[in-house]
């Protein structure tokens, strides 16, 4: 049976594509809604409309559903926030597209963000490496924007001023989960507020004399 095709009660069969995607975006709600430890393949095969053995099929074990979770947001992420960050025009510009973007992503996600940063031990080893994963593909993203408009910066000021910006977007992510009253653009702003005073002097883009 192909995945356009029907069963024999007129509802469509999920490709397995379609299928894991389901599994993931309902694992994600219960993992927030109860926390790592609370939640139960149980309960997330019963609101997905599956059996446990499915599940273990698709992800082998809870860790493994939780760090297929992770991966989907991490690879949506870097999507969401690359797209933006290619559309400045300048260092100011990028920098605050990929901040909303990345505002958005968070808010979009707040309970499970919230999840990673108040739960660190409770949840396995893995993933830690998952989420430290996330913070280097973030840096991968910021630090060339840095070292281009910012060329007699040496690579170490690159390093720790690209940590900043990560450091500062994960607190302020984190405080945005209990100010839902604060939009991804006024995030942006404060944190560009910041971050900008003690940038803006060492970037220019390339060519231009400093102080231009």
């Amino acid at each position: 049976m192909t995945p356009t095709t029907r069963s024999r009660t007129g509802r469509k069969r999920m490709s397995r594509a379609e299928r894991e995607a389901q599994m993931l975006a309902v694992a994600e709600e219960v993992f927030a809604d109860l926390g790592y430890r609370a939640a139960s393949m149980e309960e997330i095969a019963e609101r997905c409309g599956v059996s446990k053995p499915m599940l273990y099929e698709y992800f082998g074990s809870k860790d493994g559903l939780l760090l297929a979770c992770l991966a989907k947001a991490r690879a949506e992420l870097y999507r969401v926030t690359s797209e933006a960050m290619a559309q400045g025009s300048d260092p100011l510009d990028v920098l605050r597209r990929g901040l909303v973007a990345y505002y958005t992503f968070t808010s979009e996600h707040s309970r499970s963000f919230a999840l990673l940063m108040h739960e660190p031990m409770a949840l396995p080893d893995a993933t830690i490496e998952a989420v430290e994963g996330v913070r280097r593909q973030q840096h991968d993203l910021i630090a060339p924007v840095l070292a281009l408009w910012g060329p007699g910066l040496p690579p170490t000021a690159v390093e720790a001023y690209t940590e900043i910006i990560i450091g500062a977007c994960e607190r302020i992510s984190l405080w945005c989960t209990r100010r839902p009253d604060i939009s991804p653009a006024q995030a942006a702003q404060y944190t560009l507020d910041f971050c900008w005073a003690g940038l803006s002097g060492t970037l220019q883009p390339p060519g231009d004399a400093p102080g231009r």
